[in-house]
């Protein structure tokens, strides 16, 4: 299969870039982030999984509206349908077709761990494992535990702060947004400087804002609905469930997730945040490269 990079064009008519690494047997489909996010925590993953002796190829790309891709016009009311949760699963199915993709591991993390689930749940018959990196199974027990995240980080005062920030959608306030760059570098990017970054934001907010909201602290968009503590039991695949072991997502949600899920296994990332694999890449990639392994040789 072609490496590099390859501009897919959808069915839909918009483009989508794509990265292909490595030249293996094994093919690693990466989902970002955000929604909203780009492909780049994801840009050394072959390299990673290479040097750990697995025959590997890795498929990257960034989701419709995100940096590298196509970003539609959110404000017509046309392009309503592109921003749900149909859409991006179906997405990830159009993009293994257009690669040539099947019996592939599926990772996401985050969003992108959203939407293994959802996929593995509508698509399963193509994995041949699933990785949900950093995303819980429901929001509910998220917006609890990002609660109590910056409840115990910061002042009482500080919290109070942002409760009415929030009440008053006053999202550009930069006392605010100096207490969510403290919550970020404690619980999302404990690395600092983050290893990925830009002169300018990259982060595409027309998709962000509608799903997620202002910020990894607040959920006021569409995500607050999502909920599949009783479906994820239906995930027939392999699946590998991690987390950081400082992160915004309950290590508790993940603990039940893998005891729900048949065939699956949890492990956790020390020392490391939203984005364990830039903040603890050895550990975040040995324990993927041992799962792929255990698959492989059907030890799982």
């Amino acid at each position: 299969m072609k490496t590099g990079t390859t501009i897919i064009t959808l069915d839909n008519g918009y483009h989508l870039w794509t990265n292909t690494q490595g030249t293996g047997k094994i093919h690693l489909l990466a989902l970002h982030g955000g929604p909203g996010g780009n492909h780049e925590y994801w840009e050394d993953t072959a390299q990673q999984l290479i040097g750990r002796g697995l025959d590997i190829q890795v498929h990257m790309y960034d989701q419709l509206g995100s940096w590298y891709s196509d970003q539609p016009d959110y404000s017509n009311p046309a392009n309503a349908a592109l921003l749900t949760y149909d859409y991006y699963i179906d997405e990830v199915e159009e993009v293994r077709q257009k690669l040539g993709l099947d019996n592939f591991y599926l990772i996401g993390q985050s969003w992108g761990g959203a939407l293994v689930q959802l996929y593995a749940l509508k698509y399963g018959q193509h994995l041949r494992g699933a990785i949900i990196s950093s995303m819980t199974d429901n929001i509910e027990e998220y917006v609890t535990s990002i609660n109590e995240r910056r409840e115990t980080t910061l002042a009482p005062t500080a919290v109070e702060y942002m409760k009415q920030i929030e009440k008053a959608g006053n999202w550009q306030d930069q006392q605010y947004q100096k207490y969510v760059d403290i919550l970020n570098a404690e619980f999302v990017d404990r690395r600092q400087p983050v290893v990925t970054q830009h002169l300018i934001s990259t982060m595409a907010t027309d998709v962000y804002g509608p799903f997620q909201g202002d910020n990894e602290f607040v959920v006021t968009g569409k995500l607050q609905e999502f909920d599949l503590r009783n479906e994820i039991q239906n995930i027939k695949v392999p699946t590998l469930v991690t987390f950081g072991g400082h992160e915004t997502m309950p290590v508790a949600t993940a603990k039940r997730m893998a005891q729900q899920i048949p065939n699956a296994r949890l492990k956790i990332t020390p020392d490391a945040g939203h984005h364990a694999m830039m903040d603890n890449p050895k550990v975040y990639y040995d324990n993927l490269a041992e799962f792929i392994n255990d698959v492989e040789n059907n030890n799982i």
